[in-house]
């Protein structure tokens, strides 16, 4: 997910799971040239709204491992992940980063959206825990969203 790809450039570099508000958005906007400042700094409210980083006091904190992200060569994140996807959208993408056909789990989760009559979010989330992937911090959203 080019998301948490470049959320992870930044701690890459320096090795740790902390990093500098400010930090963060130099390396992200002057060092790698991926985005202007204050599209950095949109970079890391959509990831914190998607449960990648943690904000406190100017630091930020993955709440992911960014060692084990690979960032590949070349790589150069596109503009789109700027934008907050919906709950139905990130739980896709977690079924999908599981290994998961994204034209099957859509098919599927439609199949259980139209056979339980529920909203798309419950029906994906319904469907990801069937296949064991871990969505509960995206479950909880989809219910405050009803």
């Amino acid at each position: 997910m080019s998301l948490r790809t470049a959320v992870a450039a930044p701690f890459r570099e320096e090795g740790g799971t902390e990093l500098g508000e400010s930090a963060f958005v130099v390396a992200l906007s002057l060092d790698r040239d991926w985005f202007s400042p204050d599209q950095a700094k949109r970079l890391v409210d959509v990831a914190a709204s998607e449960g990648l980083l943690e904000r406190a006091d100017g630091t930020l904190t993955a709440r992911f491992d960014p060692q084990t992200v690979e960032i590949p060569e070349g790589f150069e994140p596109d503009e789109s992940i700027l934008m907050e996807r919906s709950t139905f959208e990130r739980v896709l993408g977690a079924v999908v980063e599981s290994g998961e056909e994204k034209q099957t789990a859509v098919a599927g989760i439609n199949g259980l959206q139209s056979e339980l009559a529920v909203t798309v979010e419950a029906a994906a989330v319904l469907y990801a825990h069937r296949r064991g992937v871990d969505v509960q911090e995206l479950a909880n959203a989809a219910r405050r969203e009803l």
